[in-house]
């Protein structure tokens, strides 16, 4: 049991998880650090962001805040240069961030709308892969895990564009696996229906029930495994992937 519990160890390494200060962020974030990794943390707000650093402080790990809007091509040219700079490196890169705000219907999505759903969701994450993928490349090893959504494959109308944004990250997972393999392995989890702080606004019939196989919404917990796996050396042979984490929504 030990030796497999060896694999999941991630002592030593630096991650940087984006939309870090909740939901699957603060969860992976914490997640990572019992498993020894030290944490830099971004999102918007500076606050919700050290009041994680704490949290893994508390657990014997390093924190680093650095706030960024995501969709600010310049700022996370800022935001890596400042990781970089304090911890040295980065090992796992968990791109995380995102929106999904709901259109009342295509043709009424405004070019304000559409270019704000693309860049959080795409343009921001291409821009931080790239970056800090180049430079993993460089230093011969590290783990891209991008966060996208069953939305991306069971698109709906009012979420189209961000439907399609995910399903332009999970286009991004395979070419950067190429780009920045064999050293460097990147993949995608593509989680269903959560209940993080965005599924308080949700009617009670979405929140007790989904159409999967277990038919319930998921714990911001449970997606700590597959997280913890795409991050160590359990998946040294695996990259390119996309892992859906949905209760087996058909």
């Amino acid at each position: 049991m030990k030796a497999n519990a060896d694999l999941f160890d991630l002592s030593g390494q630096i991650a940087l998880i984006t939309g870090g200060s909740r939901g699957l962020g603060r969860q992976m974030a914490l997640a990572f650090a019992k498993a020894g990794a030290d944490i830099a943390i971004t999102s918007r707000k500076r606050e919700a962001c050290e009041a994680v650093a704490r949290e893994v402080e508390a657990l014997g790990r390093r924190a680093f805040v650095w706030p960024c809007h995501i969709g600010d091509w310049d700022g996370i040219g800022e935001l890596v240069e400042a990781v970089y700079g304090h911890f040295g490196r980065i090992d796992i890169l968990v791109n995380n961030a995102g929106m999904s705000p709901l259109s009342p219907s295509s043709h009424e999505t405004s070019e304000a709308l559409f270019d704000k759903i693309v860049a959080v969701n795409f343009k921001g994450p291409f821009r931080l892969a790239s970056l800090v993928g180049a430079r993993m490349a460089a230093a011969g090893s590290g783990t891209i895990i991008n966060i996208s959504s069953t939305g991306a494959i069971r698109p709906q109308p009012r979420f189209a564009v961000y439907a399609g944004a995910k399903a332009a990250l999970n286009a991004l997972t395979t070419a950067f696996s190429f780009e920045y393999g064999p050293h460097v392995r990147v993949n995608t989890i593509s989680p269903g229906q959560f209940l993080t702080d965005i599924s308080k606004s949700w009617p009670d019939e979405m929140r007790d029930s989904t159409p999967g196989a277990i038919p319930r919404s998921g714990r911001p917990e449970e997606i700590v495994t597959t997280a913890l796996y795409l991050a160590s050396r359990a998946s040294s042979y695996t990259t390119g992937a996309l892992i859906r984490v949905d209760g087996g929504l058909p």
